[in-house]
């Protein structure tokens, strides 16, 4: 019998270790509930991006299962990896990830316009709009990441991956 109400984000005997190097990464159990609040802390190279990258299926573990929104990752090729990561996660870099040579509403808009499965409407221009108001950045659409403060930076990034 599945569980009615199943963690958004749940992990079983997870391993992971980068081929060159000493890195090894092994959590053996982590559910997250929907709705729930979660940190992570711990110093440099101990492994958060690394989980924020296998939660992403960006990197595929060397064994355990990783289940995200119902999805076993660890079932998943490349390409279904990838699919799942464009249609249910967002990411907001460290160095925010603005292309310098885009406005700032072309940077929101930019994974639409790379990826063929995304479809660009008037309706997601829209969102991408009333998300930058919301963010406080609607008069800086039309500029360039260069002429933004940190914070102007960091609100457009936050605003992107919707």
């Amino acid at each position: 019998m599945t569980d009615p109400n199943p963690a958004t984000i749940a992990i079983e005997s997870l391993t992971f270790h980068y081929r060159e190097g000493h890195f090894h990464l092994h959590i053996p159990t982590l559910e997250i509930d929907a709705g729930a609040k979660a940190a992570m802390i711990g110093p440099s190279g101990s492994g958060k991006t690394t989980l924020i990258h296998l939660l992403a299926g960006i990197v595929p573990a060397d064994s355990g299962r990783i289940t995200v929104h119902g999805t076993p990752l660890h079932q998943l090729n490349d390409a279904d990896r990838r699919r799942f990561r464009i249609a249910n996660i967002g990411f907001v870099f460290q160095d925010f990830a603005l292309l310098d040579y885009l406005t700032i509403l072309d940077n929101m808009l930019y994974p639409y316009r790379i990826n063929r499965a995304l479809n660009l409407t008037p309706q997601v221009r829209e969102h991408a709009i009333r998300l930058a108001t919301m963010m406080g950045i609607e008069d800086k659409l039309k500029r360039h990441p260069h002429h933004l403060s940190q914070g102007e930076k960091q609100r457009a990034a936050f605003a992107g991956p919707w």
